[in-house]
């Protein structure tokens, strides 16, 4: 698991893929190691890269032969995500899912608050329900008026 945390997201770079939660399973024998993956969304254009990177890492550091399965139920959800990836995403200028998604409200994002991550204010408005990747919204800060990411919770 820590090999694996030296490999960034593609699409942020600022956090690890074990960071986002996408590692799901490590199993090691006296052979080979298998490692199962579950992308963020069903479409997810980042699942080929990443699993490259972890043959091409664990390939290099072990002696043994690697396997990489993507893995689709359980579905990735954000609670994946562990609070010091949130306080990373946030200082990257991402927001943060701010809750779980046992709380039903990630899905009318036009009425959601989102903190904006540069100055912290509350004063936010969405402008996209999709930002730059589909597990994004997009979001403009009235205060600041920077525009910024929110990690969906999904």
């Amino acid at each position: 698991m820590d090999l694996l945390g030296q490999i960034p997201d593609p699409e942020i770079p600022v956090i690890s893929i074990t960071d986002l939660g996408v590692v799901r399973n490590i199993q090691i024998n006296s052979d080979n190691i298998t490692i199962d993956i579950t992308p963020t969304y069903s479409g997810c254009p980042a699942m080929k890269l990443i699993e490259e990177q972890i043959k091409h890492l664990l390939e290099e550091k072990t002696a043994k032969k690697i396997q990489v399965n993507t893995v689709y139920s359980p579905a990735w959800t954000t609670d994946w995500i562990p609070a010091e990836a949130k306080i990373k995403l946030r200082e990257y200028g991402i927001a943060p899912p701010e809750k779980t998604t046992s709380d039903k409200s990630f899905l009318f994002p036009e009425k959601k608050k989102v903190a904006c991550p540069r100055c912290f204010s509350q004063n936010t408005e969405l402008v996209s329900q999709f930002g730059s990747t589909a597990c994004k919204a997009l979001y403009k800060c009235i205060d600041c008026l920077e525009p910024f990411d929110y990690f969906k919770c999904i």
